[in-house]
């Protein structure tokens, strides 16, 4: 039985958490923190922050309401600032801890974070498991489709029949049981040392995100669901029961593809995407609504993307640096270049094409854009700007609050044609697209679309670009 300092990362609730689970069965004493990186804000992703503020404000709340369930249970959460690494490091030695408990994540950075905690405190046992993912390294060994295994690993079809015909089947649910566990308290360890800081909201940046949030509200143009999510595990189970008890599951793959909405899509994304809500957990649910209204092709549909999630986790595992380099998975990278004019105007949504600069603004002013809308203004800064496709998932990373490393850098990736795309890629005809899925131009007025009218290029004296 160990002294534990448990580091939430992306697992940010109670239930359904095993490695929480077993963290308090092996343990005779408990610390649970959240570490605030400073890394967060500087524009080192291309020029843009790792975490913007949408996102850090989803976080927020997400562990405001951690602190209240720990709390009822009689433990603290303390939210840490600081570099990741020095900060736990600090903890496991003033701290005397002995065990170190963080999830497994598919981020090549946070995999190095770890490790590197482990060589400056070799005495200190690691408590890891996989809570981002719907299934288990075991289980993908045994249906040959682990990423160690190299079968098939540039095909998304070799993945799901492998899984599916293994019939492989996600944990029973469970929730987390503070039984013979006591707390350990940090005050006494942070006053004392001066590289230890409590995060406030002056630290996350997100003080004027509360008056943007009430003025959204208040308005027919920000007056959507998706975009008043709440962050939390308890904001997750409320929308995550919401969804099914609407019945739109059983109309998903009609929907799916609208721009906006309500219930259009799932909305699960962003509670996936910080661990407020588990893979699992929405596999279950899913499986309990066909039991009682059955099952079709929609329903099938919401499992069948859950599993490109999957795939696109597990896929990042392998990967590794690959995930970010610009000619990604392939031999020779995309026709492309850095067009600095060109970029900005497609993050500001002032391009010739009405639908991408709906999107965009929609983005920016929402965090969140549709699959179908992601598509489009990824294929439109590839195809038709000639940007490198890192600038634009690296845009998406800081704007979007359903971020996930996976997910996000494998489907641009896939766009780019440098990924796990047989066809070498996606161009979308943009007034096609548009004439489909905007036909009467609701969503482009609804987020003003039209642009003013500026050339995509600036010119010279003598009508050169100037790039």
């Amino acid at each position: 039985m160990r002294n534990t300092l448990y580091c939430f990362t992306l697992d940010l609730r109670i239930a359904d958490n095993h490695l929480l689970q077993a963290a308090i069965d092996q343990s005779k004493a408990i610390s649970f923190v959240y570490v605030v990186d400073p890394s967060w804000f500087k524009p080192s992703n291309y020029h843009h922050q790792p975490v913007g503020e949408l996102r850090r404000q989803f976080i927020w709340q997400s562990l405001q309401d951690l602190q209240q369930e720990l709390s009822s249970q009689g433990f603290d959460l303390t939210i840490l600032y600081g570099e990741t690494v020095g900060v736990l490091s600090t903890l496991l030695r003033t701290g005397h801890f002995d065990s170190l408990a963080m999830a497994e994540t598919a981020g090549v950075y946070e995999s190095q974070q770890r490790q590197a905690l482990l060589q400056l405190h070799p005495d200190v046992q690691l408590l890891s498991d996989w809570s981002h993912t719907l299934y288990t390294p075991s289980q993908l060994r045994s249906a040959k489709c682990h990423p160690e295994q190299q079968q098939g690993w540039k095909s998304f079809s070799y993945f799901r029949r492998k899984v599916e015909k293994a019939n492989l089947k996600p944990f029973a649910l469970q929730s987390s049981h503070f039984i013979g566990v006591q707390p350990i308290r940090l005050e006494h360890i942070i006053s004392q040392d001066k590289e230890l800081k409590t995060a406030t909201l002056e630290h996350l940046q997100i003080g004027s995100l509360a008056a943007r949030a009430a003025s959204a509200a208040g308005s027919d143009l920000y007056g959507h669901y998706a975009y008043q999510l709440l962050g939390g595990e308890r904001a997750a189970h409320d929308h995550l029961q919401d969804y099914f008890l609407s019945g739109a599951a059983s109309t998903y793959k009609q929907t799916r593809n609208a721009l906006d909405g309500r219930y259009t899509a799932t909305g699960f994304s962003p509670y996936l995407a910080i661990g407020n809500l588990s893979p699992r957990q929405v596999y279950w649910s899913l499986k309990q609504f066909e039991q009682h209204h059955g099952g079709n092709e929609s329903t099938y549909w919401i499992y069948f993307e859950l599993l490109w999630r999957e795939y696109f986790q597990w896929l990042a595992l392998a990967a590794k640096h690959r995930l970010f380099r610009f000619r990604g998975l392939v031999d020779s990278g995309p026709l492309t270049s850095f067009f600095p004019e060109r970029f900005e105007k497609w993050c500001q949504g002032n391009t010739p094409y009405p639908i991408v600069n709906a999107c965009m603004h929609q983005l920016n002013a929402t965090g969140f854009m549709s699959n179908r809308g992601r598509q489009l203004v990824a294929s439109c800064l590839v195809n038709e700007l000639g940007v490198d496709w890192r600038y634009g998932a690296a845009y998406f990373q800081q704007q979007l609050i359903d971020y996930d490393v996976a997910s996000n850098w494998g489907n641009w990736q896939y766009i780019a044609g440098v990924g796990v795309d047989p066809r070498g890629g996606r161009h979308f005809n943009l007034n096609k697209q548009t004439q489909m899925f905007d036909p009467d131009g609701d969503f482009i007025r609804r987020w003003q679309g039209q642009g003013d009218g500026a050339a995509l290029d600036s010119v010279d004296a003598v009508d050169w670009p100037v790039v």
